[in-house]
């Protein structure tokens, strides 16, 4: 425990020195944060849940649940970074073979290599088994021909988990899926960054993949018809994190709304002592320490080895909505001065919708939760 408050003092120092009085500016601007990000090497951040022993903090999920929320307090978007980089590295720590682990993790630790996860595709966001990329074997190479689009750090990262059919007649079509280390090369382009409406300095690119050459030795886990259940057990850990990122919204939705309604005054005292603003400020506090202790939980049944997608989900999808509810709720308590770009409450009212989509729309994670509880609890 006396670790783990060490640690997030560190990053809370960090926050404060380096970040705090550039995010306006740079959220405004749309601009990679590079100087954030080398700082963020500097304290391991993307080696946050690799294992010491790969060179990694070897953190529990529930501290980096901890760290995730309090960086996403200040600005969500330097989260999304290290988050699709840590998924990952989460596939290959968990799924690889030891000759990858020793090669990329590493590397993945230190920072020097950094990108993310690739699943999404223009026609396929949800409905992961519709993917349209392939990899045909060719001797000693797997040649890659598709798109994909949404992925963060595409431009900025070097090294993609990237799924793929390696057999696209396979039924059930999940065995035909794959998930190779796509590092960039010949036939791996970026032919766009996307433009948001929040989630601003964070790249979010498509991926363009023509007679893209990968080495087999760069199959995750040496094993075809895999790459399905990879990039779902690693999002495990992406909902969690997104579940984190929501619990810091909501409390920065929060923080705000409580400190302008006791500066601002109507009536002849501060907005806070009217009953219609204390109902908004207990309700959000209510629903920002319920998303807090959801998303624990799911961290720690994350620790313990055991199945969460259900866990996760929950948490995913009660602290997104609270973030969603909170920023809502923060501009209407600050009214015209909560539509402003001048005050932080209009970002967090714009950053909060990716929330509710981002790593499984909430609407899935209803059915994964429904799902479970059938599967848990037969008749």
């Amino acid at each position: 425990m006396s670790d783990d408050r060490e640690i997030l003092d560190t990053i809370e120092a960090f926050l404060k020195r380096d970040v705090v009085q550039h995010v306006h500016a740079l959220e405004q601007s749309d601009t990679w944060p590079e100087a954030i990000v080398g700082q963020m090497r500097e304290l391991g951040l993307f080696g946050a849940m690799i294992a010491p022993e790969y060179g990694g903090l070897g953190l529990p999920c529930a501290t980096y649940a901890a760290i995730v929320e309090r960086i996403a307090r200040v600005w969500m978007s330097l989260t999304g970074i290290f988050n699709s980089h840590l998924i990952m590295a989460a596939a290959v720590q968990r799924h690889g073979t030891e000759a990858q682990k020793r090669e990329f993790l590493p590397r993945f630790a230190s920072g020097e290599i950094r990108g993310g996860l690739a699943l999404t595709e223009p026609d396929c966001g949800t409905d992961l088994q519709a993917i349209r990329t392939t990899a045909r074997r060719e001797g000693e190479h797997y040649v890659v021909n598709g798109t994909k689009t949404w992925i963060s750090n595409g431009i900025h990262g070097s090294c993609f988990a990237l799924l793929v059919k390696t057999d696209p007649h396979a039924e059930p079509r999940h065995r035909g899926m794959s998930l190779l280390l796509a590092e960039k090369g010949p036939g791996f382009t970026v032919s766009r960054k996307l433009h948001k409406l929040g989630y601003k300095g964070i790249d979010s690119a498509e991926l363009v993949f023509q007679d893209y050459r990968v080495p087999v030795d760069r199959l995750i886990g040496g094993v075809e018809g895999m790459g399905l259940k990879h990039a779902l057990s690693g999002l495990e850990l992406g909902r969690i994190n997104v579940a984190s990122r929501g619990v810091g919204v909501a409390q920065a939705a929060l923080d705000e709304a409580v400190r302008y309604a006791q500066i601002r005054k109507t009536f002849g005292k501060p907005i806070a002592q009217h009953q219609a603003i204390a109902l908004k400020l207990a309700d959000m506090a209510t629903r920002t320490e319920a998303a807090r202790l959801l998303t624990r939980r799911a961290a720690e049944m994350y620790d313990s080895g055991a199945r969460c997608d259900m866990e996760a989900g929950m948490a995913k999808l009660f602290a997104t909505e609270a973030a969603l509810e909170n920023a809502t709720e923060a501009m209407r308590v600050h009214g015209g001065y909560g539509y402003s770009t001048e005050f932080p409450v209009e970002r967090l009212y714009r950053d909060a919708p990716l929330l509710v989509i981002g790593e499984g729309t909430n609407e899935l994670q209803r059915l994964i939760i429904a799902r479970q509880l059938v599967e848990r609890n037969p008749a």
